[in-house]
């Protein structure tokens, strides 16, 4: 803050400099210290619209949406008239801002003039405002283009004492459009509470002197106050642990504008909102006992009388004590140890875990966080049992035992021998005698065979070939073949569904087959069997009826549906799987059901919908008419009475006031109720006694606590006004008729204002 300070200051300086190198009269300057928040603002508003000024702020004339010729104003959005600079206004982040545009006469005139009131005595203020030359360098004027020249002046409440003054010195055109701020810098005296501020055209008249006003701004001015303790420093961090803390802290003012300094601390927990710290009212304050972040400042009033008045006094830095809360104690390993930082507002962890040892293969450790020791455990794998031609060595890399050593080869012996390795004298031991060739029948041969060890013999007996069960076969050895006798049973007759199957192990016909059963049939159905087909022949066929039906219900409302025909004693089966003739239901759907007497069925298909209730989108005044929007579809209604329903949305030709609208949907009787005030102001009136737009009404002030109604003619001129009562202007002053023409209209309803103009035809 105090660097902010600073800075300002120095701003202010080269912003003063830069005003004299534009030939300022020596009595315009800023405050040169501290200033307060502004007592009065003026930016001109914002809108796309023209508008003028109050009556008696300004001596021109109000262009009335023309273009300003010489002598004439308007508050504008823009300033794209003639070859001017087409400019945004100056007040940061406005849209549409708008500014007071001037092109100034031949004669001296106020530009702007306003009164300010609630000023504190003996109190130092700033009068600024933001000015700006429209007419470029080289323009249509050329280089004897009138450059303006604005005169500040500060007058008692009088308007017959002027207190203070100050000239612009002449600003001339440049290539780009530049806005330059110029203020003046007075003092009040004793009992002066208002003063009449004006900005008066000190250029002559012809072309040029062209300018844009805007952000006039009128505050106190006061000196520039740092706040630092006993080491010079605004502001001091601690930690949690450093508290509770205790100091001295000192208002030090530059002494620029305030001859006498009077003090009020005030103290803040999150510098936002203040209090008044009780008996503190000198240059220096002692605090003690600070545990949490805190802030001070101190109200500073040049003389004790407006020390309480907020448009009389300024504010010294901020002095900031910002305490940051020490973090609990961190969790530590076994070989840790942890120590409270003041400095840093932390803890600081030392300690190195102890080193893992150096272990064998078959080793593993652990670290032990209650002994804070690596404890070791693990056996050496156990020798393996070798044979007798085996030896075994220790592997430290696959940590295991490597074992080495061939058994002798075993020696080539004939099939029937055997071998057996004798383990005490580590050779092989060999014992065996060749089979004996066996007896054969006729058709075989004998071979030994050196891989079974046997004798293969050859030669198959030739095969009893396939016999029928009625066959029977013997073997000759004298041919060796054999010989084959027998005949087959003789097959049946059969039914058609019947089938034989020849039974080789009883040796005759099995029949099987069973008459196809018949049918389980329907009411409506008669079966025949067929001897060709083998099955059963079914004719007729169900006869079923299809109908449909298209219902609605309300929303909140249920219908209940019938299963009507003219079957006798029918069942019910609807898709859901009720059993009822009735089914009642609030869901739009579609719902069947099957009505059937065993023998005739009807399948009911029955369409259900939920007629729309209307949603209410926007209501809207369009000039006399009431326009009601919604975002659905559907058969609505309209009223204003809850009685008579129109289908259109659209009411014309009703009167200012408050209305209830109903919208229902045509078939249901619920109703959607929103209460709505209607307002519109009149485009023109024709006074030709027909009955239509012969009066400008306002027919409104039932409805409001306070309500005005001000109707002037082009110039300004008051030609009528209704005060809190409803009115009829018939476009007569002093009972003659005005001529037509555009005349303004100000309406305000609660403190809000409407501003327009409206046509008189005659």
């Amino acid at each position: 803050m105090r660097n902010y300070f600073l800075n300002l200051k120095s701003l202010i300086i080269i912003g003063i400099s830069f005003l004299f190198s534009k030939e300022m009269h020596a009595q315009l300057g800023f405050c040169q210290g501290n200033s307060g928040d502004p007592i009065f603002t003026e930016t001109f508003g914002t809108g796309l619209q023209q508008s003028s000024l109050p009556p008696g702020t300004t001596s021109y004339i109000y262009a009335n949406g023309q273009a300003p010729d010489d002598g004439l104003y308007t508050v504008s959005s823009n300033s794209a008239y003639f070859d001017w600079f087409n400019i945004n206004d100056h007040t940061p982040n406005d849209t549409n801002g708008r500014m007071l545009i001037v092109n100034s006469s031949f004669n001296a005139g106020e530009f702007y003039k306003t009164t300010i009131n609630g000023l504190c005595e003996n109190t130092t203020y700033e009068f600024s405002s933001w000015l700006i030359n429209l007419a470029p360098a080289g323009g249509f004027c050329g280089a004897g283009a009138i450059p303006i020249n604005v005169k500040f002046e500060i007058w008692d409440n009088t308007d017959t004492n002027l207190l203070a003054t100050g000239i612009t010195g002449n600003i001339s055109g440049t290539a780009t459009s530049q806005w330059n701020q110029f203020a003046l810098v007075f003092q009040s005296t004793v009992g002066q509470t208002s003063v009449i501020l004006k900005m008066i055209n000190n250029g002559s008249g012809g072309c040029g002197n062209d300018l844009a006003i805007d952000d006039i701004v009128f505050k106190s001015c006061g000196d520039a106050i740092d706040v630092n303790d006993d080491t010079g420093n605004n502001s001091v961090t601690l930690c949690s642990s450093q508290t509770p803390y205790a100091e001295t802290i000192t208002a030090m003012p530059d002494n620029v504008v305030f001859n006498n300094h009077f003090y009020q601390w005030q103290a803040s927990t999150d510098g936002v909102t203040w209090t008044d710290v009780s008996g503190e009212t000198n240059a220096s304050i002692g605090i003690t006992g600070i545990t949490s972040t805190t802030y001070y400042k101190a109200k500073v009033a040049e003389y004790a009388a407006n020390l309480n008045n907020s448009d009389c006094i300024t504010f010294s830095d901020v002095y900031a004590i910002i305490v940051n809360q020490a973090p609990s104690v961190p969790s530590t390993a076994c070989w840790e140890t942890a120590t409270f930082n003041d400095a840093t507002c932390s803890w600081d962890v030392s300690g190195t875990q102890p080193a893992q040892p150096t272990l064998e293969c078959w080793e593993n450790t652990t670290f032990n966080t209650t002994t804070c020791t690596w404890d070791i455990a693990g056996t050496q794998p156990t020798q393996p049992t070798l044979e007798c031609w085996e030896t075994a060595t220790f592997n430290t890399t696959t940590c295991s035992w490597d074992v080495s050593g061939s058994q002798p080869a075993q020696p080539t012996f004939e099939c029937w021998e055997n071998t057996t390795f004798n383990t005490t004298t580590c050779t092989w031991d060999i014992a065996g005698i060749q089979p004996t060739q066996p007896t054969l029948e006729c058709w075989e041969t004998a071979t030994f065979n050196t891989t079974t060890c046997s004798w293969d013999v050859s030669g198959t007996q030739p095969a009893q070939p396939t016999l029928e069960c009625w066959e029977n076969a013997t073997f000759n050895t004298s041919t060796c073949t054999w010989d084959i006798a027998g005949t087959q049973p003789t097959q049946p007759i059969l039914e058609c569904w019947e089938t034989a199957t020849f039974n080789t192990t009883t040796c005759s016909w099995d029949i099987s087959g069973t008459q196809p059963i018949q049918p389980t049939l329907e009411c409506w159905q008669t079966a025949t069997f067929n001897t060709l087909t083998c099955s059963w022949d079914i004719m007729g066929t169900q006869q079923v009826d299809f109908n449909e039906e298209f219902l609605s219900f309300c929303e909140g409302e249920d219908i209940t549906m019938q299963a009507d025909s003219d079957l006798v004693n029918p069942s019910y089966q609807w898709n859901a799987g009720e059993i009822t003739e009735f089914k009642t239901v609030d869901v739009a759907g579609t719902y069947i059901v099957l009505i059937s007497d065993g023998c005739f069925t009807i399948e009911k298909t029955i369409y259900v919908e939920q007629t729309p209730s209307p949603i209410i989108e926007n209501i809207v005044s369009d000039g006399s008419s009431i326009v009601i929007y919604t975002s659905n579809s559907g058969d609505f209604e309209y009223s204003l009475d809850g009685i008579s329903f129109q289908s259109s949305p659209l009411f014309f030709d009703v009167d200012s006031g408050s209305y209830t609208i109903y919208v229902k949907s045509r078939d249901c009787d619920n109703a959607l109720i929103i209460d709505y005030f209607h307002f519109f102001i009149q485009k023109f009136i024709t006074p030709n006694a027909d009955g239509q737009n012969d009066f400008f009404s306002l027919n409104v002030a039932q409805y409001f606590t306070n309500s005005e109604l001000y109707i002037f003619d082009r110039y300004g001129k008051l030609l009528f006004s209704a005060i809190n009562s409803n009115a009829a202007w018939d476009g007569t002053f002093n009972h003659k008729d005005l001529p037509p023409s555009d005349y303004w209209y100000r309406i305000v309803l609660e403190g809000q204002e409407y501003k327009g103009h409206f046509t008189l035809k005659r």
